[in-house]
């Protein structure tokens, strides 16, 4: 039933204090009610927008002045449009997500700083994001007005899961929170989850990796129909130095459809595919260069991190201008600019990894961030590089403590691969939701497999680390396959490939003629190389048996999973997000901003003096209303 008029009015002025509050409701019928003026920017640090649009019935519009300043919103949905206009002439306009935010709750006049009620329950108040707290010889009070009252030691804020992170990641990408869902290659990183990302005011990736374009395209073409052209969403660009012809194809699908975002993964060098993505269309407007695509580079070392935090190198630019890919005016505008905005510390994580501390990598980057930038002289014109965390984040703490070393956005990837949204199958979900946090182990990266990396993959209930790697063992010591002890080879046969290498060459030898000659070609030249083929095509199948969940051959399944998805776990067991059908890709995200909103107000009322109860630092899981 819709809120009276007066009654709203009447908390928006007694909370926030303007001069006017002007409320049109959707029939058309407007109404007002003057304040005493003056508190109008104080009220909005207390309390924050969110539950002022919250407090609103669907298709209000909110008018607050106060001294100059404006403040608009119009309630649509689960979604509100805020405005924003300083007498000093700046102005804010963005979109601000409401689910799971309270409406606002009315404050009593500060009667000369007097103490508010105590709170109830002292967990409950902490762990909820909207409550104003204020702190007295060591307790909470539920906040009675603006003004602390006498005796308090300070004030517990409200603290918005949106507005963690950099709020210049907000704007730039129009998002209402800093999270991100990684690209899981094959699919897993799904256009469903895509798409479910986008509609809860985040973003996601496609992962478009070790997929043929035919069915990336497909997928481009499900996203765009779904979200159309303004929506943030991307697509994942992963390196490979094996076809380097693929990367270069899949970049100019992804210019055909216009694509405005990628995830680059797996990268240990800028390669020509990713430069000339990033310098597409790359144009000057009021003297301000502007790059209309976006590269979020994804990176586990300082080495690798720093070409993405630099404009391309002369060499690359010179050679997009030959072939014709850049003018000459479009290449002094690359010397300025970096090929990634927005870098990805990634940490212990599944899949391609280093497993490197979050809390050693995050620094480290942060600093090169900074030095680059001042080197480069990217203030001077407006650009200002991002640092986001990856790896490890699997519940609020973790996802917190991110956030309070700066980052400016968190990126998961393991904890997805249990949601509904995820493009596998339900038995490989139910073993990744059963995992704990050492059910980790590594084996060899199918892409990657002649260079001996690695990927990190879920070790319980799966042999696939075990055999990848005596297959590894068996290339290292070996220079063709008839080179193998018989024994060895019937055991290979036997118990991995379940069949002859002979078919399995046969089979790959096929494949690989209709996808690249090349490859037969030499491997019929350098046994060496036939052998990694042959082993490859085993590599490459596990992870497909678990995407399409073939339990016969659930032993062997290639499942990318890293310690975060323990820690998921473990923190929504006995909750509503155990269940595997509860787990929505955007449920999930936005629990995990609300706890690391609440543990932000834990750490205030810790520094404030309180003493916390056991069960302060793990708030349960929230989900959006």
């Amino acid at each position: 039933m819709p809120t009276p008029p007066a009654a709203l009015l009447a908390t928006l002025i007694e909370a926030l204090g303007p001069d006017r509050a002007t409320l049109q409701r959707a029939d058309g019928s407007q109404h007002s009610a003057q304040g005493p003026g003056g508190g109008l920017e104080a009220g909005l640090e207390l309390h924050g927008a969110g539950p002022v649009a919250a407090s609103l019935d669907e298709g209000d519009r909110l008018v607050l002045e106060d001294g100059g300043l404006v403040m608009e919103l119009t309630r649509e949905g689960h979604r509100a449009s805020l405005r924003v206009r300083w007498p000093q002439g700046p102005s804010l306009e963005e979109q601000i997500l409401l689910t799971g935010v309270a409406r606002l709750r009315p404050m009593a006049p500060a009667g000369g700083g007097s103490v508010g009620p105590r709170v109830p329950d002292l967990l409950d108040a902490l762990h909820d994001p909207s409550q104003v707290l204020d702190v007295v010889d060591g307790r909470l009070h539920r906040a009675m007005g603006p003004a602390l009252p006498a005796g308090a030691s300070g004030r517990v804020p409200a603290v918005a899961a949106g507005s963690l992170g950099d709020p210049a990641f907000r704007v730039a990408h129009g998002l209402q929170g800093n999270l991100i869902a990684g690209a899981m290659a094959g699919g897993i990183g799904s256009a469903e989850m895509v798409i479910a990302m986008a509609r809860a005011g985040l973003i996601g990736f496609f992962g478009s990796g070790g997929l043929d374009l035919d069915r990336v395209e497909a997928a481009l073409q499900q996203v765009s129909a779904a979200l159309g052209p303004d929506a943030a969403w991307g697509f994942n660009l992963l390196h490979n130095p094996v076809e380097p012809e693929v990367e270069e194809r899949t970049v100019d699908l992804y210019l055909r459809y216009g694509l405005r975002r990628v995830s680059a993964s797996a990268y240990m060098a800028l390669t020509p595919a990713i430069v000339r993505y990033r310098l597409n269309d790359i144009h000057a407007v009021d003297g301000k260069v502007v790059c209309p695509n976006h590269v979020f580079a994804k990176v586990s070392r300082p080495e690798v991190a720093e070409p993405f935090l630099r404009p391309a190198p002369k060499r690359m630019i010179d050679e997009l201008v030959a072939a014709g890919h850049l003018t000459q005016a479009q290449a002094r505008l690359a010397a300025l600019v970096p090929i990634a905005e927005d870098v990805t510390a990634e940490a212990d994580s599944g899949g391609h990894t280093d497993r490197r501390p979050l809390l050693g990598l995050l620094p480290v980057f942060q600093r090169l961030r900074d030095r680059v930038a001042a080197e480069e002289g990217y203030a001077e014109r407006g650009i200002f590089p991002r640092i986001g965390a990856a790896g490890g984040l699997g519940d609020p703490a973790s996802v917190h403590a991110a956030f309070a070393m700066g980052a400016a956005y968190v990126l998961t990837g393991s904890v997805n691969q249990s949601c509904v949204e995820a493009g596998t199958s339900h038995l490989a979900k139910v073993m990744v939701a059963t995992a704990g946090i050492a059910d980790c182990t590594t084996g060899p990266a199918p892409d990657m497999f002649e260079l001996g990396a690695h990927v990190q993959v879920l070790g319980q209930g799966t042999m696939y680390a075990q055999r990848g790697k005596q297959l590894y063992d068996l290339y290292r010591r070996y220079d063709d396959i008839d080179q193998i002890p018989a024994k060895d080879r019937e055991k290979v046969e036997k118990t991995i490939f379940r069949r002859s290498l002979d078919e399995v060459w046969t089979e790959t030898r096929a494949y690989w003629a209709a996808r690249d000659p090349r490859q037969v070609e030499r491997a019929e030249a350098d046994g060496h190389h036939k052998m990694a083929l042959v082993f490859r095509w085993y590599l490459g199948m596990t992870s497909r048996w678990a995407r399409v969940g073939d339990p016969d051959r659930r032993r062997d399944y290639q499942i990318w999973c890293g310690p975060a998805m323990g820690l998921f776990n473990d923190w929504v067991q006995g909750s509503a997000l155990d269940p595997l059908d509860a787990r929505k890709v955007g449920e999930v995200s936005w629990a995990l901003l609300h706890g690391a909103a609440a543990l932000r107000r834990v750490e205030v009322a810790r520094a404030l003096g309180v003493a916390l109860p056991p069960g302060a630092s793990t708030p349960p899981p929230r989900l959006r209303r």
